[in-house]
């Protein structure tokens, strides 16, 4: 019996010298990034930004010192109580009044680019100031000087009158990474020069016109706004901008400005003082999955035409409302939110290439690209004017002819107006009385006969998509005849 049991524990004792090696073999150590280095040779760049304003100071009303006053009032009414500026009541001094004075309107962040002063930060940290000031790392302040600003991006470039300032490098926005470690630098809620670390969660988040922005988990709060968003290596990736909060603090979801979007607006700012974008006039609308398979697209891709600016470069170069634009100047549109950055990066003045999806198959057109500036037609409202039409059919509506002020109103040249609702699928999908269906699957509708004659047509297995004129929008509405 000893045998055994010395035979077990030395075998038990071998399994073991065995194992030692595989447990270390499966436990790899990972570093986490140290920020300290290049905070210290960050920090320098960033300052703090202060803004003013002026306001009238009002001449003060007689009433107790804090108190409403209604409040006050009944005080005086009931118990006797003397009110300042009232006869009998204690004499109040009056301030200087009808003198502008100077108030603190907020504070924010930026970051140096040039030693020679010039600073980048957002739009809103300096929008409404009278004055600007820009606070260093080693406390000197200067007033700045705004050169430009533009809301739509949320970015601004000022200068302060300074030689051999530290600068901040400039990274690659365009090869940032998902999971990749990232920080802030700035001034929440005024606390100069606080960091704060996490990771990029995504990147070409939807939230503005023209921007795809950088989301992290980075604390940001109220007065980073303009800071930079760093890289390991110590280069500026993007510049904090937003934040989604419900509370108007920190949730754990933040926004930056990718730096090469950033600079090809401040290059612009600091030349002309403003940002110049190109336009064509069109609105647009959701591209859905639905809708994308009643096209014939297969898959939801480009941007879908709601509206087409009468007299406008979209309407002389040919695109119509229902068209779905598939590309811009040879760049491919994946969703409606490509095409204004796509448009708006084209240099006013010049023509562009534009292939749209129409009737099942492309087509390619020659569009002009204006100024954003350029004046823009008067949005009209329809009158939603009804008459009697037809029996009700297929689709679940009753349509007449429209008159010739709706369809110049509405810039059409045919269609039919629906006058009724019945049970049907167009009724379904939220079509109103006053709609003017203009297109049904490939064909344009010239009246109510033809109408009659394509929707009896219609295969009740396949959905065809519904072409509806309303206000200034064109409605696609993928439906199934009953």
């Amino acid at each position: 019996m000893k045998k055994y049991l010395i035979a077990l524990l030395a075998i038990f004792s071998l399994g073991q010298i065995a194992l030692i090696p595989q447990a270390h073999a499966q436990s790899p150590r990972v570093s986490i990034p140290d920020f300290a280095d290049l905070v210290e040779r960050a920090s320098p760049a960033v300052v703090n930004i202060r803004t003013t304003e002026k306001v009238m100071q009002q001449q003060a009303q007689g009433g107790i010192p804090g108190m409403p006053e209604d409040q006050a009032e009944f005080f005086r009414r009931f118990f006797g109580v003397p009110i300042p500026g009232l006869p009998g009541g204690p004499k109040q001094a009056q301030p200087n009044s009808g003198k502008p004075q100077e108030a603190d309107r907020g504070v924010g962040s930026g970051f140096i680019i040039e030693s020679n002063g010039l600073i980048l930060t957002n739009a809103h940290v300096v929008e409404g100031a009278n004055t600007i000031y820009v606070t260093l790392t080693d406390k000197r302040e200067y007033k700045a000087k705004l050169l430009g600003m533009d809301k739509r991006t949320d970015m601004a470039v000022v200068k302060i009158d300074a030689r051999d300032l530290p600068k901040l490098p400039l990274g690659d926005s365009s090869r940032v990474r998902v999971g990749e470690w990232v920080l802030a630098i700035g001034s929440p809620f005024g606390l100069e020069n606080t960091v704060t670390a996490g990771i990029v969660s995504a990147k070409s988040r939807d939230t503005g016109d023209y921007l795809p922005f950088i989301q992290t988990d980075v604390a940001v709060n109220p007065g980073n706004s303009g800071g930079p968003l760093l890289n390991t290596a110590g280069q500026v990736i993007g510049i904090n901008s937003q934040i989604f909060s419900r509370s108007g603090g920190y949730m754990g979801i933040s926004f930056a400005i990718p730096i090469d979007e950033a600079m090809r607006v401040a290059e612009q700012l600091r030349t002309n003082g403003k940002m110049t974008r190109g336009r064509i006039g069109v609105a647009l609308g959701e591209m859905t999955k639905e809708i994308a398979e009643s096209l014939g697209l297969g898959k939801p891709r480009g941007a879908y035409v709601r509206n087409v600016e009468p007299g406008g470069p979209a309407a002389a170069g040919g695109i119509e409302s229902g068209d779905v634009i598939l590309s811009f100047n040879g760049r491919d549109i994946g969703k409606s939110t490509d095409l204004p950055r796509a448009v708006g990066e084209t240099k006013p003045g010049t023509s562009a290439n534009v292939q749209v999806w129409r009737k099942g198959s492309t087509k390619d057109l020659m569009v002009s690209v204006v100024d954003t500036e350029a004046g823009q037609a008067a949005v009209k409202k329809s009158d939603n004017s009804g008459s009697s039409g037809a029996n009700a059919n297929s689709l679940g509506v009753a349509v007449s002819e429209p008159s010739d002020s709706k369809k110049k109103e509405l810039n059409i040249r045919g269609g039919v107006e629906v006058t009724g609702l019945g049970d049907g699928p167009l009724a379904r999908s939220g079509v109103r009385p006053g709609d003017v269906i203009i297109r049904i699957a490939d064909a344009d509708v010239t009246g109510v006969k033809q109408f009659e004659g394509l929707v009896k047509g219609l295969d009740s297995n396949k959905s065809v998509p519904v072409f509806v004129r309303r206000a200034d929008s064109t409605l696609i509405i993928p439906v199934k005849p009953k």
